[in-house]
């Protein structure tokens, strides 16, 4: 999913000048605090930022105002407009020359509370794009997809464990308008992909973290219609969304208190965690259980099992002793190579043979991650090139990327809840090229796993838009996945 705040269709006439429809450079919603910078220059000529005005919703906010705007949501589907006022209004068909400029605070990936009061440190999401744009007054069309896919095998009552997705794998399509969220249902199972539905509440909620009688309505639609399952509510904790502070231990409580009780409107049996704040679990616990919630922390790449941040939890867990904690077991964590999605993006970004073999080297060291992104950055800067020319790559090449041994998951089975199979790609023979499937089949079969494999295709994070068609690729992973679990038999 390009890293971009603008496409091909984004300048579009505007009585004051010429706007831009933007597109939220993430995979989820985000509160207009998160905007930190926007700048945008036309034919060379910076607009000066007097001149540029954000519009969402039919509200209108000066850029200095933006970071105060903590209660307004810019959800993951709105394109609001950036109005830049023009001496003369651009014309249909006109082409210029477009630069902009964007900074985001991401508020729920905190790198360090704050002190005092103050805000914390929260990691940045930082966008620069210089496009030739031609002016239109529409959005361009969604591409066909494809519908000639043959069914799958159907599930049995002596398969393992249960199938489904995260609708965070079509997360660059939904983004970009291709589907509404009930024609996203509607194509997972016109591919036979299911019955589990798992979804990231900040992705697909318009009213997040509100869940709406109407997508209430609309979800139990799409249910009745298909015959899915509620796997997991992907809850996030967005302790920055104010910019002059962190949220308080109050407010994390309602934040996280309003999300349990939309998953148990929706019907969900689990909520993926983000904190395993001791203090807080102890709050939401009585909650859990009123809603009959199990509560599960994600362990996603670098971290595996026995990490020591994960040993923390751990300890958390024993400590407070419920059988409704557990974990999220992601298998970022637990990959052999590189994925070839991300090899090809820096290669369109401009490394050579050499520094791709040089990243491939440094990643499969024992090094920290940080310490890995450090060599790899001074590798690149020694070589006089600019390390920015990567974007967001040069840190999701390590912090998405694990190489723990598949078998540590066996570590802590009984406290497994739920699976998210990350993947990225499906090669020629069936099989995922950077993640040992058939390892990973037999490590859960034999632990006695028995609940839902959630697929989650993340190559939207290093993928084009339209390079491929992300629900094929789960279809395929699934036909591997029901393959490989029925030639193991338990231990």
């Amino acid at each position: 999913m390009p890293n971009g705040l603008i496409q091909a269709d984004s300048l579009r006439t505007h009585p004051e000048g010429l706007a831009l429809s933007l597109t939220i450079p993430w995979y989820r919603s985000l509160w207009l605090s998160s905007v930190t910078t926007l700048r945008l220059t036309i034919d060379g000529e910076e607009v000066p930022q007097g001149d540029l005005v954000f519009e969402l919703g039919g509200e209108r906010y000066a850029l200095d105002r933006l970071p105060e705007q903590s209660d307004v949501l810019w959800y993951l589907q709105a394109h609001p407009l950036l109005i830049a006022r023009r001496p003369q209004p651009v014309a249909l068909g006109e082409t210029h020359d477009v630069e902009i400029v964007g900074e985001l605070r991401l508020p729920y990936m905190q790198i360090a509370p704050g002190a005092d009061g103050g805000p914390g440190m929260y990691v940045p999401n930082f966008v620069r794009q210089s496009l030739t744009l031609t002016t239109t007054d529409r959005d361009a069309p969604a591409p066909a997809l494809v519908t000639d896919v043959a069914p799958p095998s159907p599930a049995t009552e002596a398969d393992p464990f249960k199938l489904g997705l995260t609708l965070y794998s079509a997360s660059a399509e939904f983004r970009a308008g291709w589907y509404d969220f009930d024609g996203l249902l509607d194509r997972v199972a016109e591919l036979g992909i299911g019955p589990g539905i798992e979804i990231v509440a900040s992705q697909v909620l318009p009213t997040y973290p509100v869940v709406s009688d109407e997508f209430v309505r609309t979800w139990r639609d799409a249910f009745d219609r298909h015959g899915f399952d509620a796997s997991s509510f992907g809850a996030n904790l967005d302790m920055g969304r104010r910019r002059d502070r962190d949220m308080t231990p109050d407010e994390e409580f309602e934040f996280s208190k309003l999300m349990f009780e939309g998953a148990s409107r929706l019907g969900f049996p689990l909520v993926r965690i983000q904190s395993a704040k001791p203090e807080l679990l102890r709050r939401l616990l009585p909650i859990a259980e009123r809603l009959d919630l199990k509560l599960a922390y994600e362990i996603h790449a670098p971290l595996g099992p026995n990490a020591e941040p994960i040993l923390k939890v751990r300890e958390t867990f024993a400590e407070l002793d419920s059988p409704l904690l557990g974990f999220v077991a992601d298998f970022s964590s637990t990959m052999h190579a590189m994925s070839p999605t991300l090899l090809r993006a820096v290669r369109r970004a401009g490394l050579d043979d050499e520094a791709i073999d040089r990243l491939q080297a440094i990643w499969a060291t024992d090094a920290p991650m940080r310490e890995r992104q450090e060599e790899f950055i001074g590798y690149l800067r020694g070589r006089d090139f600019d390390p920015g020319r990567l974007g967001s790559f040069a840190h999701l090449a390590f912090n998405m990327h694990g190489h723990v041994d598949p078998r540590e998951w066996a570590d802590i089975m009984p406290q497994i809840l739920h699976v998210h199979a990350k993947f990225y790609d499906i090669d020629d023979e069936g099989q995922e090229p950077a993640i040992d499937y058939p390892e990973l089949v037999r490590v859960f079969v034999e632990g006695g796993y028995r609940g839902y494999w959630s697929s989650e295709w993340e190559g939207h994070a290093f993928a084009e838009l339209g390079e491929v068609d992300p629900m094929v690729l789960v279809r395929r992973q699934h036909d591997l996945i029901r393959a490989t679990m029925r030639a193991v038999q338990p231990a």
